[in-house]
Parts: C-alpha cells; structure tokens; sequence
C-alpha cells in the first residue's frame, strides 16, 4: 500500500483553493443567502503543508564539538556508544547503514538528556531482526536527522521510544517500514518535521502503560501509508490502526501535519483524551475517518483541509446496506466536560473546509457503553469523572451523580462556519455518503442498564447542547437525527424538534 496509491490527490488543489475563496450561495436551508463565517484563509494547500518525506532535512555534515562518532561499519557501536558514555553525551552517526546486533531485543538504551544525530544519508536499520530501535526510560532524549527503518516491533509496541519515556524531542527524521508503531510518545514529547511512513500498525502510538500522557506535541509531520498490516481485517474491530492513535492524553496540540493515504483512520483520539487542539492540519485520501475523536473531552478542531477520506470504509458499508453514517469526523461518546480543566470546555469544530469526503460529521452516543458495561469497548476503563468501573453497578448508578458521570456523553458539540462540499461523481457514490448525522442507539443492554430506550437518543438530539449553525454546504447534503432510521431534508433538520444550521447556507447543485 503505502503513499503511491493516491499521488492525484494533490491535483485538487486549485479546486479547493477557488472553494475557499467562495463567500456562500443561495440557500435552501436558513433565511441568509451569505454565511456569517469569515473567508476561509487556511494556508493547508500552500507550500507550508508538511511534504517531509520527499525532501528531508539534513542534518550536519560533520559531528558537532564534542560529540561521540558512530561508525557505521561497527555492528553494535551505536548501543554500545551509548552505554560506555555518561549522561547528556550528543551522538553523531556517520553516514551509511548502522546496524545492532543481531538479536531481537537488542536496542539502544539511551542516558538522560542524550542527543542523537545523523549525517546526511544515516539509516539505523532493525534488519527485520531487532524489535526495538531506541528503548529504556531515560527522560529528554533527542533523535534528529536519522532514518530509523526495517524493526519489527509486536502489535501495539513502538520502534522509537518504546517505553514512552517523557521529555523526547523527534525531529526532522524518518520513521519508515517498521513492524508495530514508528514511535511511541511520553509526556512533554515533541514530535516536529518527521516522515512517518508505511509502518506496520501507526505512525505513531501515544500510550503510556499504566499513566497518562500530558502536553504533547505533534507538528508539521507527514503521516502517510501506516497500516501496511491492515490490522482491522487480520483482527476485526480491535480498533488498533491508522496514523496516529491517542489513548489518555491530557492536553495535546496536533498541527501543521498532512496526513495522508493511511490505511484506517488518519487520526484517532481513544479513551479519556483531554484538551486538543487539532488545527491547520491537511487530512487527505485516508481509508477511514480523517478524525476520530472517542470517548474523550474538550477539543478545539479548527481550520484544517480534510479531503477525500473515508471512501474504503465508507463504500464498505453502504455495500452491506449498513445504515450507520460513517462519517470523516467521527465524535463517539465524546463532549466538552466543564469539571475536567482543559482550554476549552466544549468541543469546537469551526472553520474547516471538507472536500468530497464519503460523509461528513457524525457525532454519537452508544447508549449501551458505559463503564462497567460489557459493552464498554474500552474494557476496564471508566471516565475521567468516576475512574473506579465498580462504582457504576445497580442500584446507584441509577442516580445521581453516577447516572450521568458513569457514561462518555457526547454533549456541548459547536459546529460552525465550516465549508462542506460533496460532488457525488467525484466521490463515486449514489447513496450514504452525504450524510450529517446526530444520533444514537435504542438501549438494550445489559440487562441491568439504566439507560434502556430511546432516552440517549433523546438526549443526545435535544438536550446535550449539540449544535450546527453558521456553516456552507455545496452539494445535496441530508441530515441524520435521533437514530439510523429518521433521514431529513434540510428543513426537516432545521425546524422543530432538532433546529439545527440556523444561519447556515445550502445549494445542493453546487458540489460539482
């Protein structure tokens, strides 16, 4: 798979470029015939967009002052390097191929505040032998200019980083062909102006066993073809590929990246994430969602370029006559919570151009999920409001304050100004790819379940604060409320019970 799949994608960047610069249409959906949103200025499609992999920096031509050289013609020297080196050592790798020895745990461990750089043309190479490029718990390691390749790291495990040590800087390197995730990330980590390509499960892994992650980094990377393993059909379901996956991150600020051509979704925020700020990012022609924001709170997504994603695992559906609204920015039990300290208190999604994706946003509530739910996909994990999955069992979880805090409510949604643009012919589809949609499920389950019925539905449809207004739609755009079944016009989606888009634009033959 990987990057050569869709090099055209690009070619539709005078198109989108005109579509920013469009100021709105006749309307059949609201009173305005103009959008209150200010003219898109988003600078995604110009030369700033992260290109990294075609044209990486260098790094120095000769080894800094002071630094150790590895010889790359010494099989083991850079490990070995490290090891007979005290603390904050700078490492300058030759050119050429560095290899480790031939075992398959062995890494480099590296001391506290050690720094890594490679000359022009330097690959540290797993072989397809050794697991684990760069390992150990040290704190504030710094990898730049290397090309790290050929590891076979396990499901779920990480290349670089492996033990999600806190305090790495990864910059101006090349992550490629690697078994497992490229990277794995710490707290405090920057990860800026990287390829991270064509490795087996994710570009990146940002999880810490057993803890959280904080004030993470992530900037002006491209994230392209990860996924070569294709893990959701070798496990179905398991939720474990893409770009970039987030589990328990409190505070992240994930922009400038173009992220593209990954089998799955581009990115993935899973699990009691807090306090995002996904912005100015060019998500493009991934199989799956552009964005998947899941059981996680207050979130700013704003200005980015989100085109052609989500037509492999859309398509999949509709072929199946699944009716659930896949969508291209999926929120799944996921709302601004107040009384978790974030940046925001809500999730905004604002200022946003999507371009001829299989649907638009979706935003949903399982009513069956909740912690101590066998339904509850994230297993032993509860909220960030209760942590104890055993709190929320019958008879308290029917009152309150368990009623409502042992559930990821999808509440305090704010969709606006953004520019929505779907050309049927381009996506080639006839049916469920034009699809806005709030909704949930009718409760059923377990047996014990407080939250039977159509009571998530409701309120996720009336009483959560979930909102559109102020935003352009170019093409025949439908609207999905309360559940699968109740698919509305654009009137039928403005007026009562739902009053959503007010003050938004629609002209349904303008996607072409």
């Amino acid at each position: 798979m990987g990057i050569k799949r869709r090099h055209w994608a690009l070619a539709a960047a005078p198109l989108a470029l005109a579509l920013l610069a469009a100021t709105g249409c006749e309307s059949t959906l609201g009173t305005r015939a103009t959008p209150t949103a200010a003219p898109f200025t988003s600078g995604a499609l110009s030369p700033s967009v992260a290109r990294v992999c075609a044209k990486p920096s260098a790094g120095p031509t000769k080894a800094p002052a002071g630094a150790v050289t590895v010889d790359p013609a010494v099989v083991g020297d850079l490990a070995a390097q490290t090891k007979s080196n005290p603390p904050n050592t700078t490492f300058w790798l030759r050119p050429g191929m560095h290899r480790l020895d031939p075992d398959r745990y062995a890494q480099v461990i590296p001391k506290e505040g050690d720094r890594y750089l490679g000359a022009p043309g330097a690959v540290l190479d797993g072989r397809k032998k050794n697991q684990y490029a760069f390992g150990g718990t040290a704190g504030n390691v710094t990898i730049r200019y290397l090309t790290v390749q050929g590891f076979v790291a396990p499901q779920n495990e990480g290349v670089v980083n492996h033990d999600s040590a806190d305090g790495w800087v990864i910059e101006h390197a090349t992550i490629q062909d690697n078994s497992g995730a490229g990277l794995m990330a710490g707290a405090h980590q920057r990860v800026r102006a990287n390829c991270l390509r064509d490795n087996g499960q994710y570009g990146m892994n940002a999880y810490k066993n057993g803890g959280r992650i904080s004030d993470l980094v992530v900037e002006g990377n491209e994230i392209a073809g990860n996924n070569t393993g294709d893990w959701e059909r070798r496990r179905p379901g398991c939720g474990c590929t893409g770009g970039v996956k987030f589990w328990a991150v409190d505070g992240a600020d994930v922009r400038g990246n173009w992220v593209h051509d990954n089998r799955g979704s581009g990115l993935w925020a899973d699990t009691d994430n807090n306090d995002f700020r996904i912005e100015d990012n060019v998500l493009d022609a991934n199989d799956g969602a552009a964005l998947i924001y899941e059981a996680s709170y207050n979130a700013v997504i704003r200005r980015n370029t989100i085109r052609r994603n989500n037509w492999v695992e859309g398509r999949r559906y509709a072929d199946r006559d699944d009716s659930f609204p896949v969508a291209t920015i999926y929120l799944s039990e996921s709302g601004g919570e107040p009384r978790i300290r974030a940046r925001t208190d809500k999730i905004e999604i604002y200022r946003n151009v999507l371009e001829n994706n299989w649907n638009g946003i979706t935003l949903w509530e399982n009513a069956d999920r909740f912690c101590n739910s066998p339904a509850n996909t994230s297993s032993d994990d509860c909220t960030l409001l209760v942590r104890r999955p055993d709190r929320c069992a019958r008879p308290a979880i029917a009152t309150a304050p368990l009623y409502t805090d042992c559930r990821w409510k999808t509440q305090r949604v704010d969709i606006h100004g953004n520019r929505f643009v779907l050309d049927k012919s381009v996506v080639d589809c006839t049916v469920k790819c034009d699809r806005m949609a709030l909704l949930a499920n009718y409760g059923t389950y377990p047996d014990w379940s407080p939250y039977k019925g159509d009571q998530v539905a409701e309120a996720i449809t009336r009483r959560q604060h979930n909102r559109w207004h102020d935003n352009v739609y170019l093409g025949p755009w439908k609207f999905v409320a309360h559940d699968p079944s109740r698919i509305l016009d654009s009137g039928q989606w403005q007026g009562t019970p739902y009053q959503q888009d007010a003050g938004s634009t629609l002209d349904p033959q303008a996607g072409g």
